[in-house]
C-alpha cells in the first residue's frame, strides 16, 4: 500500500468524529463499571451494556443455549432447500432478482455449494456501497455487538462460523472500516455489508492502532476468514444495527443531558433573580406530566438553600416564558424519550430479520398458503417478513429532535434575557464596567447554532424515493434522523455550555452588588466546579476558548454530586 493512500485511509477513519459530532467521547472513554463481561442471550442487551463495549474492551461470549438455537436455525434454513422452498437470500437472488433461481435442492451438493458461496460473496461485495466518511471506533463496535446479538437470536438461519467470527472481531478489537452513510432506514444493508467484507478477509480493519488489511488481521490473530453459505449475506447486512447503534448512544448521553438540562437552568433562572412559582409541587400536580413535574422536583432541589425562595424580595410575578415554562419543554423531553426507549429496547432485542427463520413454532398454519413455509416435520420455519421496516420507532426520534430543537430555543432566548439590563437590572451584556462588551458577540454564535438545530429538526422520514427496481419504495430516513439529533445534541452541549457563562457571570455580578444574595446548594456545586474550569470576565478577552471549556464541561461525564437526584 503507498503512503498516500495510507494516509488517506488513516484520515477518513478519523475524520468520523467531525462528522459523527455526538460522540461524548471525553470522559465516557474512561467509563468504568463494575461489570466484568457481557452474557449474549439475543434477549437481553442492554443500553449500558452498548456503551461499555462502545468505549471499553470487555469480554463477550454467548449464553450456551442461545448458541444452541445458533445452529439449528442454520439447519432449518438448509431443511428448508433440501425441501425445494424458495427462500429470499437463499435460493433465490435479492431485491429485483427475487425471481432468479440460484440453485435447486441441497446446498450443501457440490455445484449448489458453489453457487451459493459464489452469490454470498458477490453480495456483500457488490452492496459494500456506503459513502464516508468512516465510523467512529465506539460506533462500529456498538453496530456489531448489537448485529451479533440477533444472530444469536436463531432467527437468521446463518453459519454458526458467523457469529464466532464477529465476536472473535468484537473481542480482539478488530475494527473493520465502516462508511457513514449510505442507508435509507429499510435495513442498514450498505453499511453492514463492509462487516461481511472484513469478515471475509477483504478491505481494510484499524487493529492496534494500525490500518491494516482485514486478511492480516486475520492471520495474526489465527483466524480463518468467512466463507458466506447459504443465506449469510443477507444475515449480515439485512439489519438496522447501524441506525440502532446511533440511537443506543443518543439515548444515553439524552438520559444525562436532560439532568444537566435541569441543574444549568436552575443557575440561570438565579442569575436572572427569578420567580420559582411555576415550579412548585402544588403548581405542578395541577397538571402532572410526568416528565414536567421530574423537571420541575429536580429544579426545586438544585435550588435548595437559594435566596429565590425568600419572601422579602420582590420578584416580577411573571418571568419570560423561556424561564417560565421550562419544566414543560424539558418535561416534554422526557416523556418523549420514555416512549422512544420503551420501544428501541423492543427492537433492539427481537429480529429484524427477513426471511426469518422460526426455530419453535408455535404451531402450524391452518392454510395451505401458512404450511408453505413450514418444514415437513413442523421442526421449523423460514417465513418472509417486513420487520426491518423502522417507521414504528424513526418518528418517535424526529419528535425527540423537534423537542431538541425548542430546549435550544429556549436556552437560547435566556441568554438573551440574561444579557439584558431590562430584565436582570443588572449591566448591559453583563459587562464588570460600562466600557466592556463581555457578550455583546457571542450571541450571533449561539444563534448560529440554535437556527442550525432548526434546520436539523425537521422531519425527514417522508423524504424518499423508490429504488432497488421499484421494489423497495417507502423508506424512513432514520440513519438520517439519528445523525441529525446526534449533530443537536452536540450542538447543545455548545449552547448550554454558553448559557453556564450567562448564568455564571450573572452570579458573580450579584454576589459583587448584593453580599447576602445566595445560590443552592446543587447550583453552588455546579459553579463552583464551573469556576474551575472558565474563570469571571473581568475585561474583554478572546471567548472562543472560554466557549470550547464551556462545551466539554458540558459534554464531559459530571460528578455524582452535581447532577439532580430524579
Amino acid at each position: 500500500m503507498s503512503i498516500k493512500m495510507r494516509i488517506l485511509i488513516i484520515t477518513a477513519f478519523f475524520c468520523a468524529t467531525i462528522f459523527i459530532a455526538a460522540d461524548n467521547k471525553f470522559d465516557q472513554v474512561n467509563q468504568k463499571s463494575s461489570k466484568q463481561e457481557i452474557v449474549l442471550t439475543g434477549f437481553n442487551l442492554t443500553i449500558d451494556d452498548i456503551v461499555l463495549l462502545a468505549n471499553n474492551k470487555v469480554p463477550v461470549r454467548f449464553d450456551p443455549e442461545a448458541w444452541q438455537r445458533v445452529k439449528q436455525s442454520h439447519h432449518i434454513l438448509l431443511q428448508a432447500a433440501k425441501e425445494g422452498k424458495s427462500v429470499y437470500g437463499l435460493n433465490r437472488g435479492v431485491g429485483l432478482n427475487k425471481d432468479k433461481t440460484l440453485f435447486e435442492g441441497n446446498v450443501l451438493s457440490q455445484d449448489a455449494k458453489a453457487a451459493s458461496i459464489a452469490f454470498n460473496q458477490n453480495n456483500l461485495r457488490a452492496t459494500c456501497s456506503a459513502v464516508g466518511p468512516a465510523l467512529a471506533e465506539n460506533i462500529v463496535f456498538s453496530l456489531m455487538i448489537i448485529k451479533l446479538n440477533s444472530f444469536i437470536q436463531g432467527t437468521t438461519g446463518a453459519q454458526p462460523e458467523v457469529a464466532e467470527l464477529l465476536l472473535e472481531f468484537i473481542n480482539r478489537r478488530i475494527q473493520p472500516f465502516i462508511p457513514s452513510r449510505g442507508s435509507i432506514g429499510e435495513a442498514d444493508i450498505t453499511i453492514l455489508a463492509h462487516i461481511g467484507l472484513a469478515l471475509m478477509g477483504e478491505g481494510n480493519v484499524l487493529y492496534q492502532g494500525e490500518v491494516i488489511p482485514a486478511s492480516k488481521a486475520l492471520a495474526i490473530n489465527g483466524l480463518s476468514p468467512l466463507v458466506p453459505l447459504g443465506k449469510d449475506s443477507l444475515s449480515i447486512m439485512s439489519s438496522n444495527a447501524y441506525s440502532s447503534a446511533l440511537a443506543a448512544l443518543f439515548i444515553y448521553d439524552m438520559e444525562r443531558l436532560l439532568n444537566k438540562a435541569d441543574l444549568v437552568f436552575s443557575l440561570s433562572l438565579e442569575g436572572l433573580d427569578g420567580n420559582i412559582a411555576p415550579f412548585l409541587e402544588e403548581v405542578q400536580n395541577a397538571r402532572p406530566f410526568e416528565g414536567q413535574k421530574q423537571s420541575a422536583k429536580n429544579i426545586r432541589n438544585a435550588l435548595e438553600g437559594s435566596s429565590l425562595w425568600e419572601t422579602s424580595v420582590t420578584r416580577e410575578p411573571q418571568d419570560p416564558l423561556s424561564f417560565r415554562s421550562i419544566s414543560q419543554v424539558h418535561g416534554t423531553l422526557r416523556d418523549l424519550l420514555k416512549v422512544a426507549k420503551q420501544k428501541f429496547l423492543l427492537h433492539l432485542n427481537s429480529s429484524d430479520d427477513n426471511p426469518l427463520v422460526v426455530v419453535t413454532p408455535r404451531a402450524r398454519g391452518t392454510t395451505d398458503q401458512e404450511n408453505r413455509y413450514y418444514l415437513k416435520d413442523n421442526s421449523g420455519a423460514v417465513i418472509p417478513t417486513a420487520n426491518f421496516e423502522t417507521i414504528n420507532w424513526a418518528i418517535d426520534f424526529e419528535a425527540l429532535s423537534i423537542a431538541l430543537s425548542h430546549l435550544s430555543h429556549a436556552s437560547t432566548q435566556r441568554m438573551l434575557r440574561l444579557s439584558s439590563e431590562k430584565f436582570t437590572h443588572l449591566s448591559r451584556f453583563l459587562s464588570p464596567d460600562s466600557n466592556a462588551i463581555v457578550f455583546g458577540a457571542i450571541q450571533k454564535s449561539f444563534a448560529a447554532l440554535d437556527a442550525e438545530n432548526k434546520a436539523l429538526s425537521m422531519p425527514v422520514s417522508r423524504d424518499s424515493v423508490s429504488v432497488a427496481g421499484e421494489i423497495e419504495d417507502i423508506s424512513t430516513n432514520l440513519p438520517l434522523i439519528l445523525q441529525r439529533i446526534r449533530k443537536i445534541l452536540d450542538n447543545l452541549y455548545y449552547i448550554l455550555g454558553m448559557e453556564l457563562m450567562h448564568s455564571s457571570q450573572a452570579i458573580d455580578l450579584r454576589k459583587k452588588g448584593n453580599s447576602s444574595f445566595r445560590i443552592g446548594k446543587r447550583t453552588h456545586k455546579l459553579y463552583h466546579h464551573y469556576r474551575m474550569e472558565v474563570a469571571f470576565i473581568e475585561k474583554d478577552r478572546p471567548l472562543s476558548d472560554d466557549i470550547e471549556r464551556s462545551y466539554l464541561f458540558m459534554s464531559k461525564k459530571w460528578p455524582g454530586e452535581l447532577v439532580p437526584v430524579d
